[in-house]
């Protein structure tokens, strides 16, 4: 009986799409949007160097969507409900990031009404026998609980000299405050 079925299905011509088989919504390929010029477009789940930042929308060639971008989860595909999920989280990251700038204003006032003071070695001219440096303020700084870091610190060069510094913290490209640095002797107890 076997052999009957298998003469019937070889005897029989097969079309190109077999309508009884595939209903018609089966034939249709799920079609990738494409872009302007022809590539795919995609969604970036993360931010990918020299591409796009999480929740854009870019356009890139097949091969480099379907071998790279989709497998290692970094990109998916563009549908109108990702396109919904991916506004509302854009506008929860913009709230988060309002509320933070907010904040660090704030700690950017705290530093501008705080003055530091800086013990060294220093000869009877005032000059100091080595150097107040990024490290040495942000070290101050977080003993006074301010949660700055060196490199937040922009100095246009080491401090050499007892005396009053003004000194910039930069703590976002955008916010920065104005600190007094106190470079005084170090006093010595008898």
């Amino acid at each position: 009986m076997a052999k009957t079925q298998a003469k019937k299905s070889a005897s029989k011509p097969v079309s190109a799409i077999d309508t009884k088989r595939f209903p018609k919504k089966v034939r249709k390929r799920n079609q990738i949007p494409r872009g302007k010029n022809g590539g795919m477009q995609l969604m970036l789940v993360e931010n990918v160097e020299h591409l796009g930042k999480q929740g854009e929308v870019v356009e890139v060639k097949a091969g480099y969507g379907r071998n790279y971008l989709l497998p290692m989860g970094l990109a998916t595909y563009v549908t109108a409900e990702s396109l919904k999920r991916i506004d509302t989280h854009k506008a929860k990251v913009e709230a988060i990031r309002i509320a933070r700038l907010n904040d660090l204003k704030m700690l950017a006032r705290k530093l501008e009404e705080q003055s530091i003071t800086i013990e060294a070695n220093a000869n009877e001219e005032g000059h100091l026998y080595g150097s107040v440096t990024e490290i040495d303020i942000a070290k101050s700084l977080q003993s006074l609980k301010f949660d700055i870091k060196p490199e937040h610190v922009k100095l246009e060069g080491h401090f050499k000299e007892l005396g009053l510094y003004n000194v910039k913290i930069e703590i976002e490209p955008e916010i920065g405050a104005e600190l007094k640095v106190w470079v005084v002797p170090v006093t010595t107890e008898k």
